[in-house]
């Protein structure tokens, strides 16, 4: 093999490398849908190709007591507006394709994170 062919071989190698690189900084977004819905509303509030990272006001004003998860990522729900736990409420885990439904007496959901 000459001495040119090998050069431009790893030219070539080395820019692909650089590419792929660069790609994978870019924003990721999540791939499903996550739908929110208030105590006894038929009013619901849906999701998708949501970022993987910071935190998610979820767009319901009085919160959101139901939620499904039809995603492949996990996510964490809060009841702040600024995805921080507080004394009275940590973050609730809820994984890939589940729901969960908040106890009657408890305060709503007011954000989410995703897990990635």
């Amino acid at each position: 093999m000459s001495h040119r062919r090998r050069i431009s071989i790893l030219a070539g190698a080395a820019a692909l490398l650089l590419t792929a690189t660069a790609c994978s900084g870019l924003g990721r977004n999540t791939v499903g849908m996550l739908t929110f819905r208030g105590h006894d509303s038929p009013v619901e509030v849906s999701y998708s190709n949501t970022l993987v990272t910071g935190c998610h006001k979820i767009a319901i004003p009085r919160g959101a007591t139901h939620v499904e998860n039809n995603t492949l990522v996990d996510i964490v729900l809060y009841r702040t507006e600024n995805c921080r736990k507080t004394d009275l409420a940590d973050g609730i885990y809820v994984a890939t394709t589940l729901s969960n439904v908040t106890a009657p007496e408890s305060l709503p959901w007011r954000s989410f994170s995703v897990i990635h």
